[in-house]
């Protein structure tokens, strides 16, 4: 699948060319420029290093150890301040449910990949504009399917937020959420009791703000989810409404 390179902004483009030929873009801006939606933000995946990154946009940041440069540009559009590139990294295990414990270098675009959570979320773009897809995004995309990349345990395991995204996600696109992937969430649902408020709470808005937000709160009830984080909710669940 080839996407129209108009699409992108100028400003996305000439930081993008700038880097190694090994360099995609990657993640919810492939998938939004897919279904045609605009972008929030724009990420760049590299086979360059930071140190690189660094060199070739002085106007840069580098404060983390999940080596991410931000590149700071002068656009008005708040979509495209910050352009975040990351050097292809893997990730070991989430001892803290939120950051690996371990982050090292990958030499591939595909382990890279490997690592990220759905599989409409790890579809990349090259350089003459073709999308690059390893976990059959594209069918998922094609079939309004929410679907983590790899075994679901794992995956909401190392964060178990990624339960309450897979819902925002399928409230925001409209999309439904694979039976594996949501019969895992019903049976790890208790896990998001090991995630921040604040982290909660950011997710949540996203979900009452989107189009579908009833079908939100559906889904978090029937995940079990809801009953974890709103238990006041599920009281009022078939309670009738003096008209």
């Amino acid at each position: 699948m080839k996407i129209n390179s108009n699409k992108i902004p100028e400003i996305v483009k000439n930081i993008w060319f700038k880097l190694d030929n090994e360099s995609y873009l990657v993640g919810g801006c492939v998938r939004d420029l897919i279904l045609n939606r605009k972008p929030k933000d724009w990420d760049i995946t590299t086979k360059n290093s930071p140190e690189e990154i660094k060199k070739i946009f002085p106007n840069s940041f580098y404060e983390n150890r999940f080596f991410t440069v931000g590149v700071k540009t002068n656009s008005d559009d708040p979509t495209l301040k910050v352009i975040e590139i990351t050097t292809f990294r893997t990730e070991g295990k989430y001892s803290d449910f939120r950051h690996p414990d371990e982050v090292k270098i990958a030499k591939t675009l595909k382990e890279d990949l490997k690592r990220r959570d759905f599989t409409i979320n790890a579809l990349a773009l090259d350089k003459k504009f073709n999308v690059i897809d390893y976990f059959n995004g594209l069918e998922d995309l094609k079939n309004k399917l929410i679907r983590t990349v790899g075994n679901p345990i794992g995956r909401f395991k190392e964060d178990p937020l990624r339960m309450i995204r897979a819902i925002r996600l399928s409230c925001q696109l409209n999309f439904q959420i694979e039976k594996k992937t949501f019969e895992t969430i019903k049976s790890l649902s208790s896990f998001i009791n090991l995630i921040s408020k604040e982290r909660i709470k950011d997710e949540l808005i996203k979900i009452i703000i989107s189009p579908n937000a009833v079908q939100g709160i559906e889904l978090l009830r029937e995940s079990n989810l809801l009953i974890e984080i709103i238990p006041e909710l599920i009281r009022c669940y078939n309670v009738g409404q003096n008209k």
